[in-house]
């Protein structure tokens, strides 16, 4: 379903959303803090965003659907850098104070304005195709674990590991240059539990004695994240009765996978039957989610992703620590995994 229309608050938020949510739950400043000068955190994480600019730079000069790449991808690099300079000095100029959403945005504008849309499309096309011919190998492995528990317990495993193939973390980006990212040692790598956040037992557990009516699930990464994580974490969803809501952003950010990127990814992926490795799909509908960031905001969705998501018992939102900043925040490990249960 595609969406045009004017973004709402995501339907299952609790209370106000102009008080009682906060769409970036790092503080990053204090009442007490002095507006105009930076505090610890935010130079923390502007820092972060300066040393991911070489590496999207570098993407942007690539792009073959840009002409005069190289010298718009200088201007990028130059320009979006002396916003971030500018907001260390004082961070109330671009509509800060600074936060994640904001830097993200601002990235973007600049991006946009120099004409580029979609920066990581070429490594996207490549690890979705790479991540289709092995998603039938990895349904196959996960529906041979007979134990219910243990299923879904390495379909989770899968969505974490999947979701290191992010790019908008300088670490992973310089890691994924040099040596690409295999899936499988990825599932067999991930930190040992228990993770920084761990609810997967109590999650095991209601999964083993109960069936949800309706998951909204917001996708987040191309290639081994949406297509060896989610969709086989979805369809074993579909197989157990429940109707599934894929929410994919509206606009390309970073290596996500965007709207018509999944509608065209399942559709390869569905068998002559129309069905995903055997399973019955026609419960399972795409939404755009009205997002053109890499990071979630819920008070501001699509109406129809708001919509849809109405009556849903079961709402999944997918993430690991890829950042030391947050595994400071935390206090875990780089690269942990955060497994939120909570049953409302």
């Amino acid at each position: 379903m595609e969406s045009s229309s004017p973004s709402v608050p995501f339907p299952l938020l609790q209370g106000p959303v102009e008080t009682a949510y906060r769409a970036c739950t790092i503080p990053y400043r204090f009442p007490s803090d002095n507006p105009r000068k930076a505090t610890p955190v935010e130079i923390q994480w502007i820092d972060l965003f300066l040393n991911s600019v070489p590496s999207f730079k570098q993407r942007a000069e690539n792009d073959p659907t840009v002409p005069d790449a190289p010298a718009k991808a200088e201007k990028f690099a130059q320009r979006y850098t002396a916003m971030l300079e500018e907001m260390k000095k004082d961070p109330e100029s671009h509509g800060g104070p600074p936060d994640c959403i904001l830097l993200c945005r601002l990235r973007e504008l600049v991006l946009r304005e120099l004409g580029f849309r979609d920066i990581f499309k070429k490594v996207k096309d490549e690890e979705n195709a790479k991540a289709m011919s092995l998603f039938e190998g990895v349904v196959q492995r996960n529906d041979e674990i007979e134990d219910d528990g243990k299923r879904v317990e390495n379909l989770v495993r899968g969505i974490l590991a999947g979701n290191i193939f992010d790019l908008g973390s300088a670490q992973l980006a310089e890691v994924f240059a040099k040596d690409g990212m295999s899936f499988l040692a990825s599932c067999q790598n991930l930190v040992s539990r228990p993770w920084v956040i761990d609810d997967l037992d109590a999650f095991v557990s209601k999964w083993t004695k109960k069936s949800w009516e309706k998951a909204v699930i917001f996708v987040d990464n191309s290639g081994a994240d949406i297509i060896l994580g989610i969709l086989p974490f979805a369809r074993e969803l579909l197989r157990r009765g429940t109707k599934v809501v894929l929410a994919a952003n509206d606009m390309p950010s970073i290596n996500d996978v965007t709207y018509p990127e999944l509608v065209e990814i399942i559709n390869k992926l569905k068998g002559a039957d129309g069905k995903l490795a055997g399973v019955d799909t026609s419960d399972l509908i795409v939404a755009n989610s009205g997002n053109d960031l890499p990071v979630i905001d819920l008070s501001s969705v699509s109406p129809e992703l708001a919509f849809m998501a109405n009556d849903a018992d079961l709402v999944v939102l997918e993430g690991m620590v890829k950042h030391p900043e947050v595994a400071q925040f935390l206090g875990g490990r780089l690269y942990d995994c955060v497994f939120k249960f909570n049953e409302a």
